[in-house]
């Protein structure tokens, strides 16, 4: 961010030291303030509310969750850009997070590509740049070109399924779910999960 007026701290909430100390290590070298939280209870601590600022959130923390602060958040009426990180297996819940308002989330071990577009998306939120909306009746159109069989895969991603647990649930090899998720991805212009949540949520 070279324009002065575009600046912005993030909160990053992590309880993993290594991976806290990366993460504000990669935002700094970008220029970016970070402000580092063990947990979500220090985060409330120190949360200045009128500061412009976003969050990367570990869904994982000790005491209270990254669900329940985002939850706590909501409820308290704090509007805060969140790029939600969690494990693999932690899929469904991180879909739960983009229904709950995330931004986007990324999949440990997350690359500094992923990252930095989340917080560009972060960014545009926080200087009133509209997301780029996809009308209902492109979303439409671009599900119209999907097989039966790729419908039933992409509702199996929106409920935070894994490849494996998909391709039990449809008796077909992971190999195939794969090969489906690709083309559900192209047709229908999207990164990952969390666009088409976007999309579709």
């Amino acid at each position: 961010m070279t324009d002065p007026d575009a600046h912005f701290s993030i909160y990053v909430v992590e309880d993993d030291d290594a991976v806290l100390n990366s993460l504000c290590a990669l935002l700094q070298a970008h220029g970016h303030e970070t402000i580092a939280c063990p947990t979500a209870e220090h985060f409330l601590k120190i949360f200045e509310p009128d500061r412009r600022a976003c969050m990367i959130l570990d869904l994982r923390l000790p005491g209270m969750s990254g669900t329940q602060l985002q939850g706590h958040m909501t409820e308290n009426g704090f509007s805060l850009p969140i790029v939600v990180i969690t494990a693999h297996g932690d899929v469904p819940i991180a879909v739960k997070a983009m229904r709950a308002g995330a931004i986007d989330f990324i999949e440990k071990p997350a690359s500094e590509s992923q990252i930095l577009n989340a917080l560009e998306t972060a960014a545009g939120l926080l200087f009133n740049r509209q997301p780029t909306v996809v009308s209902k009746q492109i979303v439409a159109s671009r599900l119209a070109k999907l097989t039966e069989r790729e419908r039933d895969v992409l509702d199996h991603l929106l409920l935070g399924k894994l490849n494996k647990e998909i391709a039990n649930a449809l008796s077909v090899s992971q190999r195939t779910v794969e090969g489906h998720r690709s083309r559900i991805r192209e047709k229908m212009h999207a990164r990952g999960i969390a666009d088409l949540i976007r999309m579709l949520g």
